[in-house]
């Protein structure tokens, strides 16, 4: 099961990259972006994972000795957490651009945009 999510994971990665690599629109852009952070999130889930794991709650019924390849890590699912917040405002950012970028130039062509270009 975890080598399907890491698969799954890795996918979204390469799509993203390919999205933002080779398309020459602002709004398809974002969206290879959004698919690369989602990609990444579900990697950084797919590590933490352990099959049959349990809380990291130490106690009679686990113990310290036993507890590396029972206990679930908490740590990147709180990371997953964090970004998914930090993801979601960055692509609102981004599509906010995207729409004054519009307004302004009627077009969201990397192409038709050649003054902001070096």
């Amino acid at each position: 099961m975890t080598q399907i999510v890491l698969a799954i994971g890795f996918l979204l990665v390469c799509m993203g990259f390919w999205g933002l690599m080779t398309r020459r629109e602002v709004f398809r852009m974002i969206i290879g972006f959004s698919l690369l952070d989602t990609g990444v999130h579900v990697i950084m889930v797919g590590i933490g994972y352990v099959r049959a794991g349990t809380a990291p709650i130490f106690d009679e019924a686990l113990a310290v000795a036993g507890a590396v390849g029972k206990v679930v890590d908490p740590v990147p699912s709180a990371l997953v957490l964090t970004a998914i917040v930090i993801g979601l405002a960055v692509t609102a950012l981004m599509l906010s651009f995207a729409i004054r970028l519009h307004a302004s130039r009627g077009s969201l062509a990397v192409d038709d945009m050649k003054e902001l270009k070096w």
